[in-house]
């Protein structure tokens, strides 16, 4: 009679803890938080280079929503006024992340010995709602409706040798027009693309939010289609790690990536899921970026933020051969070690990943 009333006990546990775990298995598989990590013993400051830009989300939620604190890591945000002021800090561990755009010249940095690593996403586009994207001028949208309507046409980008050039020649690629076929204009500022498309200086852009918005509301521009049409998987920006962060200060690494993961899962439960959080996380954007008003944030397309955080790996090796080809890029780079997706790994690990 013992061993059978043990028998049954031992029964009842085992289905007690198979119950537990398949919860569990079901609460990571949901995206819900499984964090197992403790907080550090002492509080650890991270010093993070970001500029109030969009695809800093993640940072700003974490930091308002107290995911860093949870871990005793206290964050400070630096601002530097450039690149080539912002990498050497990084390399030299006096910033421990910071955001980086693809351009000949970043990649020229690190091919020069700066010593950075590419440790998560910050930036790509959402289709259907790129934050990053064509424009037409208002007078010629029947003119230009579709991506060959663009031969002969005058567009601007922002920059050359970067992203934007880049997916600049991605949609001409898509569109089978080549470059000699248009003309490329250089306008390194956002909002004098917008002043040059109302006097008809120019006839495309290519964009971003919120001006895509503001300029559809006041009816100078409209969307040209969208850059996934030709360039799904973009990279745009991705979170850079001081090489000391990620190997001496790897314990607050791993906290600081999980809370960071964390906050981009909340900005892409309201923004791509549209799950309804009573305003928090579009009143906290608004709070740390330039765009102040939070009824446009529900209109304007965002950033697209890997709630799993990683990065299109092949994608940064296609822009950078793409700078290569047009002589842009001094050296070469090994992206085996550029990359390391191993604190994004670890990280996941531990709070379990997100699906869809």
């Amino acid at each position: 009679m013992k061993k059978f009333l043990f028998l049954i006990m031992a029964v009842v546990a085992f289905l007690v803890i198979s119950g537990c775990q398949s919860s569990d298995s079901e609460q990571q598989s949901d995206g819900e938080n499984t964090d197992s990590l403790t907080p550090l013993d002492e509080t650890a400051k991270v010093v993070i280079a970001e500029d109030g830009s969009a695809s800093g989300a993640g940072f700003y939620i974490a930091k308002d929503k107290g995911y860093f604190e949870e871990y005793n890591i206290e964050v400070e945000f630096a601002t530097f006024g450039n690149s080539d002021e912002m990498l050497p800090a990084v390399a030299a561990g006096e910033v421990d992340v910071a955001g980086g755009i693809s351009s000949a010249s970043f990649f020229n940095s690190i091919a020069q010995g700066i010593d950075v690593r590419f440790i998560a996403d910050k930036g790509h586009n959402n289709q259907g709602s790129s934050y990053f994207t064509f424009v037409v001028r208002e007078d010629l949208k029947d003119q230009i409706n579709d991506y060959p309507d663009v031969k002969g046409k005058k567009i601007a980008v922002s920059t050359e040798n970067g992203v934007d050039h880049y997916i600049y020649n991605e949609m001409l690629k898509h569109a089978d027009v080549s470059q000699d076929d248009v003309e490329f204009v250089l306008m390194s500022d956002f909002g004098n693309m917008m002043s040059a498309m109302g006097n008809e200086q120019i006839d495309l852009a290519l964009q971003i939010e919120p001006l895509i918005t503001q300029g559809e509301n006041q009816g100078i521009h409209q969307r040209f289609h969208d850059a996934t049409d030709y360039a799904p998987e973009a990279q745009i920006a991705m979170v850079l790690g001081s090489p000391k962060f990620l190997t001496e200060r790897r314990d607050v690494a791993v906290r600081f990536m999980a809370a960071y993961l964390r906050g981009v899962r909340d900005y892409h439960d309201v923004f791509i899921k549209d799950i309804d959080d009573n305003g928090e996380v579009i009143s906290i954007m608004a709070n740390h970026t330039a765009l102040k008003d939070e009824e446009l944030w529900e209109e304007v397309g965002v950033t697209g933020l890997n709630p799993n955080g990683y990065i299109f790996e092949e994608d940064v090796e296609k822009q950078y051969q793409f700078y290569k080809e047009n002589g842009a890029i001094q050296g070469e780079l090994d992206f085996d070690q550029i990359i390391d997706m191993s604190l994004v790994e670890e990280s996941l690990d531990i709070i379990g990943t997100y699906e869809e």
